[in-house]
């Protein structure tokens, strides 16, 4: 049975839907997945194919957009089934077409609602990754601890692992132990995307926003904004929405460097190149603003 019958049977059997698509269409995706859309004249699905053992990374994005859309903050994709055929793991989401351009105003407005979802500690259920990258969430009450542990320590030592460590290892550790000078305020555990840049928005043909590719966990509502912000950031509207929703704590523009690195030393992870000055630069920056 080729991947495509199977994908085909797996949303008969969830939609309860007599599906009978033309041949997939290749449609952009990101640099991790293979992405199609499968239609017939009346149902459009999204899909992502990669190897099977990349199967958990699927199952954990369709658990991290079900529960972005429990929360009933800002729309999502649907997912529909996930599975593995032959040597392939897939994903079927629901197929939502989008434009670059929309409402930034009401993204910047559910995106606090989002962030209003408050869990009981930081973390998560279950692991993930952010792009191809394992991402550890076991859950804790102490943010300091867990962004020491499983978000900055964990890419510095990754970065150490894959032969970066000369230029990064004795001050990414001297900054750990600054991690409570850095973080001088009381966040709280926010339901956050996890990964959201401009490439993992869209809006729907009714000019509402649409975020997708989620790495969820729990943890300071400040790192998904300073995530906004990595690589060209989003519109002053958005962010005056949504201040007007939840405004920033003060201190905000030094921690966003700091949220930030964690993304710049995983693209370093993932693509190696300029990356580790950009990651050295950012390291020395936050420790000559602490003196």
């Amino acid at each position: 049975m080729s991947v495509w019958t199977h994908i085909t049977d797996q949303i008969r059997q969830v939609t309860g839907t007599q599906f009978t698509p033309t041949a997939p269409r290749t449609v952009g995706g990101g640099d991790i997945n293979q992405a199609f859309q499968l239609s017939d004249n009346g149902h459009s699905y999204f899909i992502k194919l990669n190897q099977a053992h990349r199967l958990s990374m699927f199952e954990a994005e369709a658990a991290g957009l079900r529960e972005i859309a429990q929360s009933c903050s800002i729309r999502v994709p649907e997912p529909i089934c996930h599975g593995r055929s032959g040597d392939s793991s897939f994903l079927v989401l629901e197929y939502i077409p989008m434009s670059h351009s929309g409402d930034m105003q009401l993204a910047g407005h559910q995106l606090a609602l989002l962030h209003q979802n408050i869990g009981s500690s930081f973390g998560w259920s279950r692991d993930n990754t952010i792009g191809s990258t394992h991402q550890p969430n076991n859950p804790g009450s102490d943010w300091i601890e867990f962004w020491h542990q499983r978000r900055l320590g964990y890419q510095l030592q990754l970065a150490d692992n894959l032969g970066h460590g000369r230029e990064l290892h004795e001050p990414g550790n001297r900054l750990l132990e600054l991690l409570p000078q850095l973080i001088d305020h009381q966040p709280q555990p926010s339901l956050l995307h996890g990964d959201l840049w401009g490439g993992n928005m869209g809006f729907s043909s009714d000019q509402k926003p649409v975020i997708f590719d989620p790495a969820v966990y729990y943890g300071d509502r400040e790192a998904d904004l300073a995530m906004t912000e990595l690589f060209g950031g989003f519109s002053a509207g958005f962010y005056a929405a949504y201040n007007e929703v939840w405004p920033l704590d003060s201190g905000y523009n030094r921690r966003r460097t700091l949220y930030n690195l964690y993304h710049i030393l995983n693209h370093l992870n993932i693509f190696g190149g300029g990356y580790a000055g950009q990651a050295r630069g950012m390291i020395e920056r936050l420790l000559a603003e602490l003196g």
